[in-house]
């Protein structure tokens, strides 16, 4: 397994209040060090980073999308390790699967490791994260990407800096696919490991995932990178 020492924990969150102190000492429990990247927040959740102790938290003037905040998040962390692992602010993901992404790094690779969430056929998981999610996987391996089975989880470890090097557009939810596609066309592997998954009843739920408005963005994402692979294949054969 990694050692502990490269590793770092980015989170990042916007209006998550009522979970962000929760996920937050419970990955710190880890002794990991953790970067919180607090994404424009207009709640309550700057007031109560700012009371837990032991983390540093990284703020965006406004809302930025999910993908500007993992961003912001790696390229401090590259200045101190080599690897980071994601996990979402809204409770889903159980902080001591960290693990089971770690062991899956073989000695002398560098892969990116996707949380394959477990049990998405739960009670409580909604229609719009199965079909989402099946819909992604089709369509990232369509792009050139990886063929894997939820390359739609946030839960993931990264090998910085080379994820850095990586020409990224998106900025929103859609940086985790997006990413998956570059990182396969430039060599970098992507393996998957099992993580548990928690989804609360819908009232408890938060989420800011607009399943209209983030298809369009996600069928402008795959269309363009579904073209640059067509222009990439002509190019190649034009040489």
């Amino acid at each position: 397994m990694l050692s502990r020492d490269k590793v770092a924990i980015v989170i990042p969150t916007y209006n998550h209040g009522s979970r962000i102190s929760d996920v937050v000492w419970k990955t710190t429990a880890l002794g990991y060090p953790v970067f919180v990247v607090d994404d424009g927040s207009t709640d309550d959740t700057a007031e109560i980073l700012a009371s837990i102790n032991g983390i540093t938290v990284l703020t965006h003037g406004h809302n930025m999308g999910k993908g500007a905040a993992l961003h912001t998040g790696f390229e401090e962390v590259s200045n101190a390790s080599d690897w980071a692992v994601t996990l979402d602010a809204d409770g889903q993901h159980k902080p001591e699967d960290v693990e089971n992404l770690l062991e899956a790094v073989k000695k002398g690779e560098r892969p990116i490791v996707i949380g394959s969430r477990q049990g998405m056929d739960g009670e409580n998981v909604p229609w719009t994260s199965r079909f989402g999610r099946g819909f992604s996987n089709f369509w990232v391996w369509v792009s050139g990407g990886p063929k894997i089975s939820d390359s739609q989880s946030g839960y993931r470890l990264y090998p910085l800096p080379e994820v850095l090097t990586l020409d990224v557009h998106a900025l929103r939810f859609q940086f985790e696919v997006e990413i998956l596609v570059k990182a396969h066309r430039n060599g970098i592997p992507v393996t998957e490991a099992p993580v548990q998954v928690v989804y609360q009843k819908g009232a408890e739920r938060i989420s800011h995932f607009h399943p209209w408005k983030d298809f369009l963005r996600n069928t402008t994402t795959f269309s363009r990178l579904i073209f640059q692979r067509i222009f990439d294949v002509i190019m190649w054969k034009r040489k």
